[in-house]
């Protein structure tokens, strides 16, 4: 109480409280839950001192095999096999811890917000003194959504850095179903901001910090579920490429993710894999049958598909931070 009414009170009551880039109400949110941002602060610093020691020895490996870079991993099965046996598990394991942050942080950083204030009856005080409202809300969230964006854009950096180099050998060159789709770029930041803001908000109306906690976890893991399965396959158009029947594998460019194959007749229809697999002459000349198809991504898509990710993230972040101040100034807390 004697933190609120030295930084919330008269102008000279306020000529006490620490002056400079946090001051009055943004300083008297980061006090309160600076216990939790400065485990942010380290982890990120952490996640960060890794990712460049990584690199050192994914930059090893790629610099002792220049000429693999540019073209499929599959002309080179023995090289990708010794990059999976010695990378394959440390990227897995950093895909998924970056995958995971931005639930923590909706979970840890953004439930307990104001759910705290409110479970602690601490809220009743912070809103009836002589600073408006408006003003602590947009303490509340200026703050905490300041210094997520900051750590995850560093670690999102970082992690990207990393994986740059070995695009076409991490996850034997599958950065649509392996997770680097979401782990790179700017996505992990928008997932980040968005989560954060669903988590104050649940915690907001529920007014209980546990039961919040668990509800977002839920929310997080259904909505990074739905969103790998529905919505990132509306985000860009398969490519399809048409080769002879008897051609054999056709080369993709480089980066590209294979996702489906197909038969093709002449005409360009396509049929399922499924049919003629006796593969006998006759059948496939019964079908129509002359070409193969293949169905993929190429990695030019994949930074247009994030921007577009983070473009619609982004929004829904807007929306939900706009319901949380219209709820926190009409509503009582």
């Amino acid at each position: 109480m004697s933190v609120l009414t030295r930084t919330t009170g008269t102008a000279g009551k306020d000529a006490a409280a620490p002056r400079g880039v946090l001051h009055g109400v943004t300083w008297l949110v980061w006090r309160r839950h600076r216990g939790t941002f400065l485990a942010g602060f380290a982890i990120t610093a952490a996640a960060c001192a890794l990712f460049a020691y990584q690199r050192m020895s994914v930059m090893d490996f790629v610099t002792a095999h220049p000429h693999t870079m540019g073209h499929s991993p599959s002309e080179d099965g023995e090289l990708l096999m010794r990059f999976q046996d010695s990378f394959s598990s440390l990227f897995d394991r950093d895909v998924g811890f970056l995958k995971w942050v931005p639930v923590f942080l909706g979970v840890f950083v953004g439930v307990p917000l104001i759910a705290s204030e409110q479970e602690q009856g601490t809220i009743r005080l912070a809103t009836t003194q002589s600073v408006s409202r408006g003003r602590w809300i947009a303490a509340k969230l200026g703050v905490p959504l300041t210094l997520v964006f900051v750590c995850t854009s560093l670690m999102s950096a970082a992690f990207t850095w990393l994986w740059e180099p070995a695009h076409e050998l991490a996850a034997y060159g599958d950065w649509y179903t392996s997770g680097l789709l979401e782990a790179t770029g700017p996505v992990p930041v928008a997932r980040s901001l968005f989560l954060t803001v669903v988590g104050i908000a649940v915690g907001m109306l529920l007014r209980r910090v546990v039961a919040s906690m668990a509800l977002v976890f839920v929310l997080g893991f259904g909505f990074s579920t739905v969103w790998s399965e529905g919505i990132w396959p509306l985000l860009a158009p398969l490519r399809r490429k048409l080769y002879p029947y008897d051609q054999g594998d056709p080369q993709l460019p480089g980066g590209a993710v294979r996702m489906d194959d197909w038969l093709a007749t002449a005409d360009g229809k396509v049929l399922g894999i499924g049919n003629c697999t006796d593969g006998t002459a006759a059948c496939r000349a019964k079908l129509g049958i002359v070409n193969r198809a293949v169905d993929y991504y190429g990695y030019d898509q994949m930074a247009a598909m994030q921007w577009l990710a983070t473009g619609i993230l982004l929004a829904l972040t807007a929306a939900v931070t706009v319901f949380i101040v219209w709820w926190a100034r009409r509503r009582p807390l």
